[in-house]
């Protein structure tokens, strides 16, 4: 039976329910959020709707406004989707719904005494699921009509909902199989997650590996008496792991969230061989003992003081694990950790910490034995939490973001050389690895050709890895697909008649090697029997935008010619893409800044991932963007205004996106907001919910325009507001100076935007070319790079890797 999601009911609207609440309605679906009636209404309130839902209506308000890390909404007006009820009033409701999830309390009568209650309202056929993490799914179902078992499953989301990308599908006893193949499609498809599919085991995968992988840190932290701030810097990006640490990450999980997690599987995994590394250390009785739970008491590992040190920076304590004191934080290293950053790819790093040189190293030792410990704690979870490696690994990548899972570690260290460390630290790997290795299999992994293969444990040899056929991935065919290359980019043949052109600088920057490769791209692909270019990649950022350093040298040394050709380069490079005679679409994700984002703008569509941050982030080191950018916002303001209507507001808008490109103003922190913001182009553009497909729809669109396309015209109708725009928008600028928000020089550069948006300093509104307002651009960023506080933003953000306000 073919199935169609229009409508979910979210049972429970705390922090985890609220924001899967909103993801559901990101994805465009209505949805019904209900909560309990409050405890303490008074007689008079209990007949006031508005009280009986003012938990559920709480939630809803908070989650709407929380933008930390970024908001649980692509856009916040689609929170219209949801209406909002209480389990009194509201529950026969869920008889609309396709699918209901539960998200309520962990109590296993509680969640019983709710699906029995789902059971009598749901309608014949209508999806039913829990999100518990960790709860048994066939203790919830017990007693349950059989429709109802028969689509009842476990659906678990991870925290924050819309950036974790994982997706755990448990069974039931009696869940029909193709419900559990319609969660992983639509997990896919329409939510842009990974599913995994799981066993019906304690903590399922990613919990049960992860809150492993963490406690094994806090045991070995002990043993080896090494400070959590060394721990931390060894256990991040270090080793592909989030950049907090393991001690930061647990303040910010909450280590009362991470004690119930690593009870729970003490408790019911008693023939876990390596419970021993979950046992409590002294230190973490005492921080749970005293409510020291992370950030949510602003006291954990780390407690961030209200004192100032002599450079003005608040004053951030750790706790000494033995003394169990805070004492202030300090910078640490060590030959080991200094050695790993010597190197760029993941693999050198982690084989680096596994060198005998580095044997005597506390550091290192943490990180080979912690890894030691991974390898065989894995390979004897199959088959118990899943039956294939590559689930395990998309579940750590996926639900607390490592950059490789447990086995792609093991397959950097070497399957044999992983044996024997773990043999070295009194560890039992499982006998399948060593069978594995027996019959002449070196790797966990392999490519065949350009298909990712792996090896499965019930066949004894390589398959295909589900679901990535589908994947655009460049690793994957470089051998057989570059057509042409450079130090800082290639050129790839995708496949039907597609090219795809990849950055591949640090954090994809944007210079003269880059800007040279897509020149010849472009030309590569017009004078070739090519249908079209997608520019993109498979890393985690499009492009942090144009090269710093090189614009900063050439304005250190005033070289302004070389500094102007450059500029000029940049703009040609844009236009280049615009008026190309193929169809140019730009695939993006992660930070798309600066110069990314100008050519983004410049292509005939933009694919972005959900998860694109995108922004015309140049007045952050004094300038303006140069490459078009500027350019284009007055192109977009002189489409946008009607032939009798006002125009100035229209103006305003672009202007302030780039005067203030922070999230959520300027920056826009998903490709929704990038469309109210103007970056984004409605009817043009389109967003693609899963990063892991952005490559193949980019692909896709391609081949959708190449039929019938026709080569654009340069534009020399764009119409400015000259004089008359510039006096509204200077004093715009003057009230960001006013209300305190900007500096002398901040208004300064706001000028100067203005200056390109109106046309430079024309007596009245006017027509102008593109090529004019490229020359009014390039100008004024020129300018700008001679002033000295531009200079000391540029080096500040050099430097420090932030933006300084002076």
């Amino acid at each position: 039976m073919s199935r169609k999601i229009k409508k979910v009911a979210v049972l429970g609207s705390g922090v985890m329910g609220s924001g899967i609440a909103a993801h559901f309605s990101n994805i465009g679906l209505e949805v019904l959020l209900l909560d309990i009636v409050p405890f303490d209404l008074t007689e008079e309130e209990k007949n006031d709707p508005l009280a009986r839902n003012r938990i559920v209506d709480g939630s809803l308000k908070a989650c709407i406004k929380n933008r930390k890390p970024v908001s649980a909404f692509y856009d916040t007006k689609t929170a219209s989707r949801i209406t909002t009820g209480n389990f009194d009033d509201d529950f026969a409701k869920i008889g609309d719904c396709d699918w209901v999830i539960e998200v309520i309390i962990e109590r296993l009568d509680i969640k019983k005494q709710v699906f029995e209650k789902v059971d009598k309202y749901r309608k014949p056929g209508s999806l039913v699921t829990s999100n518990t993490s960790g709860i048994p799914i066939h203790l919830m179902s017990e007693g349950r009509s059989e429709d109802f078992q028969k689509n009842f499953c476990g659906t678990h989301f991870f925290n924050p909902p819309r950036i974790l990308r994982l997706f755990e599908v448990i069974p039931g006893p009696k869940t029909d199989p193709a419900v559990l193949d319609f969660f992983m499609m639509y997990a896919d498809r329409y939510l842009g997650k990974r599913a995994v599919m799981c066993k019906d085991t304690p903590a399922f995968i990613a919990n049960r590996v992860g809150v492993y992988a963490m406690a094994k840190i806090f045991q070995l932290t002990e043993e080896l008496d090494l400070p959590i701030e060394e721990v931390d810097k060894l256990t991040g990006d270090a080793i592909g792991r989030p950049r907090t640490g393991t001690f930061a990450l647990a303040d910010l999980v909450g280590l009362d969230t991470a004690e119930k997690v690593i009870m729970g599987i003490m408790e019911n995994c008693p023939d876990d061989e390596q419970a021993g590394a979950f046992s409590m250390p002294k230190y973490l009785g005492f921080m749970l003992e005293n409510k020291f739970l992370g950030n949510k008491t602003k006291k954990g590992f780390y407690e961030r003081t209200k004192e100032k040190d002599a450079s003005g920076r608040r004053i951030k304590l750790g706790l000494n694990l033995r003394t169990l004191e805070y004492a202030p934080t300090q910078r640490v290293s060590s030959p080991s950790l200094k050695a790993a950053k010597q190197v760029d790819s993941l693999k050198a790093k982690v084989r680096t910490f596994c060198n005998e040189k580095y044997s005597e190293d506390k550091g290192a030792q943490l990180i080979k034995r912690s890894l030691a410990g991974l390898f065989a704690y894995v390979s004897n979870r199959i088959p118990e939490i899943a039956d294939d490696l590559y689930s395990i690994d998309d579940g750590l990548r996926s639900g607390f973001a490592w950059k490789v899972g447990p086995f792609e570690y093991w397959d950097m260290v070497g399957v044999k050389e992983g044996i024997a460390m773990a043999e070295e630290d009194g560890q039992n790997v499982a006998q399948w690895v060593k069978d594995m290795v027996a019959a002449g299999n070196e790797s966990f992994y392999k490519l065949d050709g350009s298909v990712q293969k792996y090896y499965d444990i019930q066949s004894k040899s390589y398959k295909t890895v589900p679901g990535t056929e589908d994947f655009i991935v460049l690793d994957n065919i470089r051998s057989t697909s570059v057509v042409w290359e450079n130090s800082d980019s290639a050129l790839h043949d995708i496949g039907d008649g597609v090219l795809c052109f990849e950055f591949r600088s640090k954090m994809n920057s944007l210079g003269e090697g880059v800007l040279r490769g897509l020149h010849y791209a472009i030309e590569f692909a017009e004078n070739g029997d090519w249908k079209g270019l997608v520019i993109g990649n498979n890393a985690e950022h499009f492009s942090v935008g144009a090269n710093l350093m090189a614009i900063a040298m050439l304005a250190y040394e005033q070289d302004w010619d070389e500094l102007n050709m450059a500029i000029d380069i940049f703009q040609k490079t844009s236009m280049r893409l615009r008026y190309s005679s193929i169809p140019v679409v730009v695939a993006t994700q992660g930070y798309v800044f600066g110069g990314g984002c100008e050519f983004a703008m410049h292509a005939d569509c933009v694919v972005a991932s959900a998860e694109s941050y995108i922004g015309l982030v140049e007045v952050g080191v004094g300038l303006i963007p140069g490459g078009g950018g500027t350019k284009e916002f007055a192109l977009r303001a002189s489409e946008s205004f009607h032939k009798d209507g006002v125009k100035i507001p229209q103006l305003i808008d672009r202007f302030a996106a780039i005067v203030n490109p922070t999230p959520g103003n300027g920056m826009g922190t998903s490709a929704g907001e990038a469309f109210n913001i103007g970056y984004l182009r409605p009817g043009i553009d389109q967003v693609s919910v899963n990063v892991s497909r952005t490559l193949g729809e980019a692909k896709e669109k391609v081949l959708e325009l190449a039929p019938n396309y026709t080569q654009p015209a340069p534009k020399n109708d764009i119409y400015v507001l000259g004089r008359n725009g510039l006096g509204a928008l200077y004093v715009a600028a003057e009230s960001f100076r006013l209300g305190g928000f900007a500096s002398d020089h901040d208004v300064k550069i706001a000028k100067k935007v203005a200056y390109v948006l109106c046309g430079g300093d024309l007596t009245g509104p006017q027509k102008v070319s593109e090529q004019y307002l490229l020359d009014v651009e390039r100008e004024s960023f020129l300018s700008l790079c001679g002033e000295e506080k531009t200079l000391q933003r540029i080096q500040y953000m050099l430097e420090k890797n932030k933006p300084l306000r002076n």
